[in-house]
């Protein structure tokens, strides 16, 4: 079976078990700082870092006016809080100074900011913006390599082969679908093989298809 042809049936069947998160509405800004904060930590961390984070500083103008040591308390829960209070800031303070205080929305402008590399980019403009990208975090690198869909060594080699593979029309979702079916099912130890709605797609199952 093509790859192509493979992808599009997956996607299919991803659609049918898992409700896609609402991208409309969202607040770019907050996308952003979330998606800082959420580097090398777990999701529940993330999320309680950016809650605290945001109940006391609502926008750009306050988060870069704040005291930093203040910051760094706030978003504790994320891991690496030195660095990432001191990275929210700096960032903060380019948008309001070069940006007027708006996000930029192209994947060249916001690889000039500091931390943000093409992943951040790219998860900003799908869940901040609704913008058509290929967010490849740590579950979709490692899911697209365990399907056999890319050969790749890391997230930014795979969001190249992707985009050469999978069809603009998933582009929105391919993230927000393979990181819930990551979260229950392919795990990165022990995947549930036996309740898995894609495994007769997957190389690393028909590989291993003792289980």
């Amino acid at each position: 079976m093509l790859i192509k042809d493979s992808i599009n049936k997956i996607m299919a069947v991803l659609e049918e078990n898992y409700s896609l998160r609402v991208f409309e509405g969202r607040d770019p800004y907050r996308v952003l700082i979330r998606t800082i904060l959420s580097q090398r930590t777990r999701d529940e961390n993330t999320d309680q870092a950016s809650k605290r984070l945001f109940s006391k500083y609502k926008n750009v103008k306050e988060v870069a006016s704040a005291d930093v040591v203040d910051l760094e308390e706030l978003v504790r829960p994320a891991g690496f809080y030195h660095v990432k209070a001191r990275r929210i800031k700096e960032v903060s303070q380019i948008i309001l100074d070069e940006y007027q205080g708006i996000v930029p929305h192209t994947v060249e402008e916001l690889l000039t900011l500091p931390g943000v590399g093409r992943k951040t980019a790219n998860c900003l403009l799908v869940y901040g913006f609704g913008k058509p990208a290929i967010c490849v975090d740590v579950h979709v690198h490692r899911i697209s390599n365990r399907m056999g869909l890319v050969v790749t060594k890391n997230p930014d080699q795979t969001e190249v082969e992707l985009m050469k593979i999978v069809p603009r029309k998933y582009w929105l979702e391919i993230n927000d679908l393979l990181v819930q079916f990551g979260q229950t099912i392919c795990k990165p130890i022990s995947p549930l093989h036996e309740i898995c709605p894609v495994s007769e797609f997957c190389k690393f199952y028909h590989d291993h298809s003792s289980f």
